[in-house]
């Protein structure tokens, strides 16, 4: 039977009309030492069946002494999970949950440039990484952030990721939006109108064996860029997927 701790919601920020952030602190201290890149499952009082409560979300921020989680969820239309979330949490509610899990997470020595690619809150596991390698100073190669959501709206962590592209030579930031008009002039952002694909296959067409490629997000998106990529050349171990809502 796996361990079940609780957290304290100590705050909630909209990040987006439909896209909020919970920040936790567990109260046991059983989550401070997560590897980036793994999620936390919640124990929500949404059904009479134990597995049919249980929602899965990928950490958001790196590790800290302090040991505080963030959460980056999108409110899903129907679900019973993040309606709960959304209409029921409030900062100071508790929360069950069970200790970081998953291995979507950087091997070490990072020994090969890191092509992140994801949409929607699918970034959230490259967040928590992103953060890790240059808080901690792990020697690394270069790092492209490829993401993609539908309009200006959508965008999660903008100004952050942007302030990191000009404060870094080996980080590059490219944002694609499937929909709307783009009015967003920002340094730091390489913005293209439509979806995240045309980005890598044109930025990355010629096949090297120093690229590691990790995708997360919506299943379309996530399978159409792994088959693409090995249809590119690339092999499979330089491929590394993960689901995102």
């Amino acid at each position: 039977m796996p361990k079940w701790n609780e957290a304290k919601v100590t705050n909630i920020i909209n990040e987006t009309a439909t896209t909020r952030r919970f920040f936790l602190a567990p109260q046991d201290g059983g989550a401070s030492d997560f590897i980036p890149g793994q999620f936390i499952t919640l124990d929500l009082p949404i059904h009479e069946t134990r597995q049919k409560r249980w929602r899965s979300y990928s950490i958001a921020n790196a590790p800290n002494a302090d040991g505080e989680l963030e959460l980056c969820i999108v409110k899903l239309e129907g679900g019973l999970g993040t309606t709960y979330l959304f209409d029921e949490v409030e900062v100071g509610s508790m929360i069950k949950y069970k200790n970081p899990a998953g291995v979507f997470t950087l091997r070490q020595p990072i020994e090969r440039d890191l092509v992140l690619i994801c949409t929607g809150t699918g970034v959230a596991p490259f967040r928590s990484m992103i953060h890790h390698i240059y808080q901690q100073g792990i020697s690394h190669q270069k790092i492209h952030l490829i993401f993609g959501t539908r309009t200006e709206e959508d965008v999660l962590y903008l100004e952050e990721f942007a302030d990191l592209a000009r404060a870094e030579d080996s980080f590059s930031y490219s944002l694609a939006l499937s929909r709307g008009e783009i009015l967003l002039e920002l340094e730091g952002v390489d913005l293209y109108k439509g979806y995240v694909h045309p980005i890598y296959q044109n930025l990355y067409k010629e096949v090297r064996p120093d690229v590691q490629f990790l995708i997360c997000g919506w299943q379309n998106m996530v399978d159409e860029a792994e088959a693409g990529l090995k249809d590119m050349g690339y092999e499979g171990a330089q491929v590394k997927v993960e689901l995102y809502g």
